[in-house]
């Protein structure tokens, strides 16, 4: 495994994607921290009332289409982190199953008092782990605004290639980066 497998470097905190299934997107829509926390078995931050778009965003996803179960969205859990029952630091996922070429796109967010800790490269790092998993996956895709620097140095040195660019009618331009799924990278999901 390499730095870029692990996060970055052996400081690198270990996380943990906790899947957000129907019944907790339902609660974090409906603002409901405790519910959402006891069904998914972690504690949920004021900070993810501040994403309830997402979660409403993905909940549509998920009714109208079950067979999106598990390429969404997960709580990103440091549970080497506070005593207790372990706390969410910010969320990762995908757009969706891959698509008819193989390609995922990733996305993730952390919350503002755990950035700059190496949580959003370690959430890089296992959601390319877990996309490593799947044959069906040949490439992982990454869009980001080019003014997003902490997100263009998040993804630094996980062998993302610049390929082009698109407009987001919710973020603007975005810079699009991909890099190929290997048959050496592939390993059990995390």
């Amino acid at each position: 495994m390499t730095d870029a497998d692990r996060g970055s470097g052996p400081a690198a905190p270990r996380v943990r994607m906790v899947d957000l299934t129907t019944s907790v997107l339902t609660a974090l829509v409906d603002g409901d921290l405790v519910k959402a926390g006891e069904l998914a078995g972690v504690e949920f931050g004021p900070e993810f009332l501040a994403e309830r778009w997402l979660w409403h965003f993905r909940l549509v996803q998920l009714t109208e289409d079950p067979g999106q179960a598990g390429w969404l969205t997960y709580a990103v859990v440091d549970d080497d982190g506070d005593r207790g029952r372990p706390r969410t630091v910010g969320n990762g996922g995908y757009h969706g199953p891959p698509d008819a070429d193989g390609r995922v796109e990733i996305g993730y967010a952390i919350h503002p008092d755990r950035r700059r800790r190496g949580y959003g490269r370690a959430t890089v790092a296992a959601l390319l782990r877990r996309a490593a998993a799947f044959p069906e996956v040949t490439t992982v895709r990454a869009s980001i605004r080019p003014d997003n620097a902490a997100s263009l140095a998040t993804i630094a040195g996980f062998g993302f290639a610049h390929v082009g660019e698109r407009w987001d009618e919710t973020d603007g331009l975005e810079y699009i980066y991909e890099r190929p799924v290997t048959p050496s990278r592939r390993r059990r999901a995390a």
